[in-house]
């Protein structure tokens, strides 16, 4: 193989999900489920139904994919739709120093219904699609947040590009051209968190990558060498300016690392970079029995590129509030929650809310982790009260929910539970559940059914 480009071509144009490691696949198989489940919950958000607007329902309903919101559409616009239903929460999961899921399922779902793909074939795709966004973040020692890129909107645009194509069973050609045209499509910023956009990042990804993949299959062309030219995506990205662009560097089939890196699950609606310090505060509040009334100050030593992404100090709207320290440690002392029926306008903008926020200070620890996540080894949280002592956290490495503590069967299940049940009476969504846990036994993906 003579480029980065070719070489990711052909793992994706031979890629044997079964093949793959037990914990990839259940990396895999986790990462659907929760993900449709999240979709569900964000179905009726205003973001969905602006978007709605734009695009036009397919008059050929038996043959168009439907979208969470019921209607039927080309596969491109259902992943759109569902893309941004499935990031507007801000609940979806985390890994990569981005959202997989979020543009990968969605994607998988509208093309692989139109295809009549497997259970079995989504897993394959989804794996496909994990490890060329993982293996092309490995060739970049910067972290994309601090150059301003959104990583799902990045990355996870070839991501879907190389999942679509696995799905249609692209040619090694094919699919190099495809991973060059989603290289040209590939965009979203940072300084959109906080608003509607962050959202369209995932469903545009979703998106872009399907029509990558048709225009390649049609005979449209790219450059082969597009993600490791000079003036190509890899360079192009750099936040450090060094990307390693050495073929016999990228390892992408030789080391799967979905097992590896895996999903990182949210018990939180919120920015992955508030989810250490809200478990320290929840700790701190339920075995100190600290309240409201006599906290001095609370604060909180994180990492620089997660206060980066955490904007906004004093949000005033439930979306902002997504990107906020200072709302999630206002929420975890007097709710002792962070959950969706916090992350309203009415509930950020309550006056002791309001109050709270401006006791929190945020410090950062120049320490970085080596992980797949832009995070300090650690998080610190700990409160001053007005009686002048002091209660400390210890250091929270890994949030629940993570990769390294995962939840459970049950866990998983209340979660998906919560949310699928916002948009379909509790047996079907029972039955969705337990159709999702037994993914591989699924023949045909149009037996998922969202409404």
């Amino acid at each position: 193989m003579d480029s980065i480009t070719r070489k990711a071509a052909a793992f994706v144009a031979h890629f044997n999900g079964k093949s793959a490691p037990a914990e990839a696949r259940e990396a895999a198989r986790i990462g659907v489920l929760d993900c449709i489940g999240v979709m569900l919950a964000g179905a009726r958000e205003p973001a969905v139904g602006i978007a709605e607007h734009i695009v036009s329902p397919s008059n050929a309903s038996n043959d168009a994919p439907a979208a969470v919101n019921g209607r039927h559409y080309n596969s491109q616009d259902a992943a759109l739709i569902n893309g941004i239903a499935a990031h507007v929460l801000d609940f979806d999961d985390v890994a990569l120093a981005g959202h997989p899921s979020t543009v990968l399922v969605p994607a998988i779902l509208a093309e692989g219904q139109s295809l009549h793909a497997s259970g079995e074939d989504a897993i394959e795709a989804y794996l496909t699609g994990y490890e060329v966004w993982a293996h092309l973040d490995e060739a970049e020692p910067g972290h994309l947040h601090e150059r301003g890129f959104h990583p799902t909107a990045v990355l996870g645009t070839l991501a879907c590009a190389a999942a679509a194509a696995r799905l249609h069973r692209l040619s090694e050609e094919q699919t190099a051209h495809a991973l060059a045209i989603a290289a040209s499509l590939a965009s979203g910023l940072v300084a959109n968190f906080g608003s509607m956009t962050k959202s369209l990042h995932a469903g545009r990804a979703a998106q872009s990558g399907i029509q990558a993949v048709r225009l390649a299959k049609a005979g449209y062309t790219g450059s082969i060498d597009a993600l490791e030219h000079r003036s190509g995506f890899l360079r192009a990205i750099s936040p450090s300016g060094t990307p390693d662009l050495g073929v016999e560097n990228f390892r992408i089939g030789e080391e799967i690392l979905a097992g590896r890196y895996g999903v990182n699950i949210k018990q939180y609606p919120t920015c992955y970079a508030t989810h250490r310090a809200i478990d320290a505060m929840l700790g701190l509040v339920k075995s100190e029995g600290i309240s409201s009334e006599n906290v001095e100050r609370i604060h909180v030593k994180t990492g620089v590129t997660q206060k980066l992404m955490l904007r906004n100090s004093q949000p005033k709207t439930g979306l902002a509030a997504k990107f906020s320290m200072e709302f999630a440690m206002a929420s975890a002392l007097i709710a002792q929650r962070v959950g969706l029926a916090e992350l309203t306008d009415e509930f950020v903008s309550r006056p002791d809310i309001q109050d709270a926020m401006k006791k929190v200070e945020v410090t950062v620890n120049e320490d970085r982790a080596d992980a797949d996540l832009p995070l300090a080894p650690f998080d610190l949280v700990w409160v001053l009260l007005k009686d002048g002592s002091t209660r400390e956290h210890p250091p929270v490495d890994y949030a629940k929910g993570s990769w390294q503590k995962p939840l459970d069967k049950r866990e998983l299940k209340d979660k998906f539970m919560s949310c699928a049940t916002q948009a379909m009476s509790p047996p079907r969504a029972e039955e969705l559940f337990q159709s999702l846990w037994a993914l591989e036994g699924i023949k045909d993906l149009r037996q998922i059914n969202l409404t």
